[in-house]
């Protein structure tokens, strides 16, 4: 039996080594096939859709948020992969009451790097959970290195109707900033609404050449005809759609981050 904290500093006592996983986060679900956990992992959502074959394959147990805790009680679990800000609180809680629940929480790339080097151990892959850590902060330390420099302040939005884009408290905040973009809605927290006709007075102390308009591909599913929206109240900002799972998907999805960051910037400049 293995006791070991989870991000939220909660003792779990987990077996020596799970064969019965049910992941209820997509990118952690990607970090579990990465680490080779095919026959282990028996569940996840219905937002889980990499890989695909696992997709289409594993049983669902309902959203993130709305997870069906009596697919999730039939599967009988050694060990539920969970998240702070992708799983509903409550719903979690009666998990625990259950099973064992490892549970991260990820603002930074630092506590993305500690949660990958946790699962490897509790998992039994901690030799393989050490070489992608290794890699993937080596990407990270070559693109801080060979980062043009650039002064633009951007918003980056998750959601239409209402309109609101990540804050200060979050990962995307975290990526953004590795970026070197200033984040213009630092300063609130999690995902403040960010009305469009407020956009001139949130950029307001930036210049025009400056101003930078992130539209993600998730949880909304933007696509080029949002981007007259913007335009509309920020003529002369710079607008792009971006794939959100490299801003916002925090496991074996960060191999291909670095890489995408340094083409998008290079096709900003």
């Amino acid at each position: 039996m293995l006791q070991i904290k989870d991000q939220l500093q909660y003792e779990v006592r987990i077996p020596s080594r799970p064969r019965r996983i049910v992941s209820v986060v997509p990118s952690q679900t990607e970090l579990l096939f990465h680490l080779g956990l095919d026959e282990e992992v028996v569940g996840i959502t219905k937002f889980c859709i990499r890989p695909e074959k696992w997709f289409r394959s594993k049983t669902r147990v309902g959203g993130t948020k709305t997870l069906d805790l009596e697919k999730i009680h039939a599967l009988q679990p050694d060990l539920v992969l969970a998240n702070k800000e992708e799983n509903q609180q409550e719903q979690i809680t009666a998990l625990q009451a259950a099973f064992p629940v490892w549970t991260s929480d990820i603002q930074t790339l630092d506590a993305a790097l500690q949660m990958i080097t946790a699962v490897g151990e509790i998992t039994e892959r901690a030799e393989k959970a050490q070489a992608l850590r290794n890699t993937i902060r080596e990407a990270f330390d070559n693109l801080r290195i060979t980062l043009p420099r650039t002064d633009l302040h951007a918003a980056y939005f998750i959601w239409r109707n209402p309109w609101m884009a990540a804050g200060g408290d979050t990962f995307i905040h975290h990526m953004l900033s590795l970026c070197g973009f200033t984040n213009v809605l630092g300063g609130t927290p999690r995902y403040p609404e960010a009305p469009l006709e407020k956009l001139p007075v949130i950029f307001e102390a930036v210049p025009a050449e400056k101003q930078l308009i992130l539209l993600s591909s998730e949880p909304y599913p933007f696509k080029e005809k949002h981007i007259a929206e913007i335009q509309a109240v920020l003529p002369n900002a710079q607008v792009r759609l971006v794939d959100g799972e490299m801003f916002s998907w925090y496991g074996s999805r960060l191999l291909k981050a670095p890489g995408y960051f340094k083409a998008l910037l290079q096709g900003i400049q």
